[in-house]
């Protein structure tokens, strides 16, 4: 017989958990017999003394056991994508209409944005009549029919990593990789995905600041997946500038949309191709050019079926924010270099992202880079452009750019967008 205080002295004291203390506890704070603050002590623990790999898998395996996974039957292979959040990170919106129209089913179960990162849902809801929440059988359905679905989790998935997220956030235990991604890792294999593809930011505007610790996540990530079946690998990529031009809700579907139709940003296009190939191969499916499907409009078309399927109008105009205040250069040159991070946390005080999950975002705010590193601009010249509803908002805004980007006689050059790999 196992009790709270057992299991939480067992890591306090840097024991490896045994999988019947882990199954256990897991099983009992899903049903409310293990305390929030016992809970909490356990975390902690976690977070000071970490656990292996075969400890972080097991979590995982409780925390998908302690809800319902999806059964998705369709007859083409199922591959998945995550990031781990960053500013400008439109990707999935482009990526899983043109992983569709390659070949591959994608179901892709997307969150809200919470602080400086945006989320994906908020995204797509700035889309007249678009809905996030659909029900198993409407998710199935949407798969077998257009090959492609972004919405909310459903209730029955992990609900284990519900409470504990939420835990962890207001307990100081976020930043623990075995939590990190074993949190990660549940949704994602109760989803039912054959294969996955893990998109581990790094840089000022990612959750892992530095290279050595998105390596360690994106390893720790592909070792959950191996250990429970799955095809995964993992691109660490650069979150040092904001990717693309738009921050923000609507303005980051506009940009996804001049990438469906063969324009865009080159940043954008490169890692939606790039993880689209990652994606392809895990499938089964790398004779497919995702570059010369995405330059046909064959995706843009999936895209369309995908946002009419949740009740959305892919011809709708995007609303469009109130009031505009334009940042400047203050002298010629060449934009040397851009924060992602407070880029971010300036859409995020214009309206654009929320401090607290039920917080209500602005489908129009946000910023657009009108300049990127390496581009020229005179004295005068429209850096970024900041968007919102709310204008009050705008000093909140302008105090997070401060020292954003410099204007230099000379640019260094920017290192590549996709830093490393890690397979399964």
């Amino acid at each position: 017989m196992h009790t709270a205080v057992d299991v939480i002295r067992a890591k306090r004291d840097g024991n490896r958990l045994t999988d019947d203390q882990i199954d256990w506890v897991i099983a009992a704070y899903t049903r409310g017999d293990v305390a929030d603050e016992q809970m909490s002590a356990l975390a902690m623990a976690v977070f000071l003394n970490g656990m292996d790999a075969a400890e972080t898998a097991r979590w995982t395996a409780a925390m998908i056991a302690s809800g319902s996974t999806l059964d998705l039957k369709v007859d083409r292979p199922t591959v998945d994508k995550h990031s781990t959040g960053g500013v400008g990170d439109k990707i999935t919106l482009p990526l899983a209409p043109l992983v569709a129209a390659c070949g591959a089913a994608v179901p892709q179960l997307s969150g809200r944005g919470l602080g400086h990162t945006g989320g994906t849902l908020d995204k797509l809801e700035s889309i007249p009549g678009w809905r996030a929440r659909l029900s198993d059988a409407e998710i199935a359905a949407q798969l077998a029919d257009v090959g492609a679905v972004v919405c909310a989790a459903t209730e029955g998935l992990a609900p284990a990593d519900r409470k504990l997220y939420a835990l962890r956030d207001v307990t100081g235990t976020v930043e623990s990789i075995p939590l990190i991604a074993s949190s990660i890792m549940s949704k994602k294999i109760a989803e039912g995905a054959d294969a996955l593809v893990l998109d581990v930011k790094c840089g000022s505007g990612a959750f892992m600041k530095t290279p050595g610790d998105a390596r360690a996540l994106a390893a720790a990530l592909v070792e959950i997946g191996v250990a429970h079946g799955r095809e995964v690998s993992a691109l660490i990529t650069d979150m040092s500038v904001p990717l693309g031009r738009a921050v923000g809700n609507a303005l980051e579907v506009a940009e996804s949309v001049e990438v469906l139709r063969g324009g865009g940003p080159a940043d954008v296009v490169a890692l939606t191709v790039a993880l689209a190939k990652e994606m392809l191969t895990l499938a089964g499916l790398s004779d497919v050019d995702p570059a010369e499907v995405l330059a046909s409009g064959r995706a843009y078309e999936v895209w369309e079926r995908m946002i009419r399927a949740q009740g959305g109008d892919p011809d709708a105009e995007l609303p469009v924010a109130r009031h505009v205040h334009a940042v400047k250069a203050e002298r010629d040159g060449v934009v040397a270099s851009m924060d992602a991070y407070a880029v971010g946390v300036a859409g995020w005080r214009l309206g654009a992202g929320r401090a607290r999950k039920e917080d209500p975002v602005q489908a129009a705010a946000g910023v657009l880079c009108k300049a990127k590193p390496g581009e020229r601009v005179a004295a005068g010249d429209v850096v970024l452009e900041l968007h919102t509803d709310t204008p009050d908002a705008v000093d909140g805004a302008l105090a997070a750019l401060h020292g954003a980007f410099t204007v230099a006689d000379d640019a260094p050059a920017h290192g590549p967008l996709v830093l490393d790999t890690i397979r399964g």
